[in-house]
C-alpha cells in the first residue's frame, strides 16, 4: 500500500476524520474531501488510486461523482460507503463498477478486507506491455525497456497513464489539458512537444493521432 494514493470524501467531519486516522499508518498517501466538487478536484490533481465516498452529500451526490469520474478513468478502484441501502442507489452503483458498496457502520474487518481487494487489482492491472519489450509500471510510475529504467518527467507520465488508461480509443485534447495540466491551460505547442519528446522514448509509432480528435497510445 506503499505507493497506492487514497481519496476518503465524507461530508461527515468526525466519520472522515476517523477513517484516515484509521488508515493513516496504511496508506502513505491519504487526501480527504468534504464535497464532491472538492473531491474532483483533489482526482485530478493527484491522480488517486482508490476512492472511498459517501453518497448522501451537499449539493452533488458521490454516486454522481463517481459517474462523473468513471467518465474519464475506467480503472480507478471506487467504494461507497452509505447508511442507505435504497435499490435505486444499488441498481445504479452496479453500472459505476464499484469494488464494494459498504454500508455504515461499517467494520474495521470489512473495509480493510475491500481495500485489500482494491489492491490486488491494482498490482494485478499496474503492469502495461508495450511493443519491442517496453513496460510502464503504473503504481511506481516507471517506464522500462526490458530492465534498464527510462527517465520521465512528471507530464509525460500523467499523459502516458491517461493514453494507457484509454488504450482503445483517442484521448480528446480537453481530457489531457484536464489530466496533464490540471489547473494550468494546455497550449497548442505544449501538447506536441509533449507527444514529441514522450515519443521518443517509447517504441515506434507508439502514439498515433486523429486531427482534431486527439491522441491513442498502439499498444
Amino acid at each position: 500500500m506503499k505507493n497506492i494514493k487514497l481519496l476518503i470524501v465524507e461530508d461527515d467531519e468526525i466519520t472522515r476524520e476517523n477513517i484516515c486516522e484509521y488508515l493513516n499508518d496504511k496508506f502513505e498517501h491519504i487526501y480527504e474531501a468534504s464535497n464532491a466538487h472538492d473531491a474532483y478536484k483533489l482526482y485530478i490533481k493527484y491522480k488517486p488510486d482508490i476512492i472511498i465516498t459517501d453518497i448522501q452529500m451537499p449539493k452533488v451526490s458521490g454516486l454522481d461523482l463517481v459517474q462523473r469520474i468513471r467518465e474519464k478513468d475506467s480503472l480507478i478502484q471506487i467504494i461507497i460507503i452509505s447508511a442507505y441501502s435504497h435499490k435505486e442507489y444499488l441498481l445504479k452503483s452496479i453500472e459505476l463498477s464499484l469494488v464494494k458498496y459498504l454500508i455504515k457502520p461499517v467494520s474495521e474487518n470489512d473495509l480493510m478486507s475491500t481495500l485489500n481487494t482494491c489492491c490486488k487489482n491494482i498490482v494485478k492491472e499496474s503492469i502495461y506491455t508495450l511493443k519491442d519489450n517496453y513496460i510502464f509500471d503504473y503504481v511506481n510510475k516507471s517506464l522500462y525497456i526490458d530492465t534498464r529504467l527510462i527517465k520521465l518527467r512528471a507530464k509525460e507520465i500523467a499523459l502516458l497513464e491517461l493514453l494507457l488508461k484509454n488504450k482503445n480509443r483517442y484521448v480528446n485534447y480537453e481530457e489531457i489539458e484536464a489530466y496533464v495540466w490540471c489547473d494550468d491551460v494546455m497550449s497548442k505547442d505544449a501538447i506536441k512537444t509533449l507527444v514529441k519528446t514522450l515519443k521518443g522514448k517509447l517504441p515506434q509509432a507508439s502514439i498515433s493521432n486523429l486531427s482534431g480528435s486527439g491522441y491513442k497510445i498502439e499498444c
